[in-house]
């Protein structure tokens, strides 16, 4: 019994004392301490949320690249494939050797990437 009213008495302490304003010092300290934790928290979510966009830009940057690079090759085979029924030149042979060579040093170079930024 006599711990529980100590208990209470020292709550009952607290309260007159903070009503006061004995103890806002104290209060103030954890005021303090709280926002430097909360600015802090938001400027590590802002700088996660700067590096989505920052990967998601450079996604789409090399997609696009990829696109603007191997699009052209692939309608002028699909053409003269479409038009000759064959490739029967040597240099639509070769366009079609560099195509692929081409599309091959993208795609390691994509994945290579990859493999470096994800270990």
């Amino acid at each position: 019994m006599e711990a529980v009213r100590s208990r209470s008495e020292s709550t009952h302490v607290d309260l007159v004392e903070s009503m006061a304003g004995y103890g806002g010092e104290r209060e103030r300290a954890t005021a303090d301490r709280t926002r430097r934790v909360v600015m802090a928290s938001a400027g590590v979510m802002q700088e996660q949320r700067a590096g989505r966009k920052r990967i998601r830009a450079i996604t789409l940057a090399a997609t696009l690249v990829v696109f603007f690079v191997v699009g052209p090759p692939v309608w002028w085979v699909a053409d003269t494939l479409i038009e000759e029924e064959h490739l029967t030149s040597l240099l639509s042979e070769l366009a079609v050797w560099g195509f692929f060579s081409v599309t091959a040093l993208l795609g390691s170079a994509l994945l290579a990437g990859w493999l470096r930024r994800k270990s």
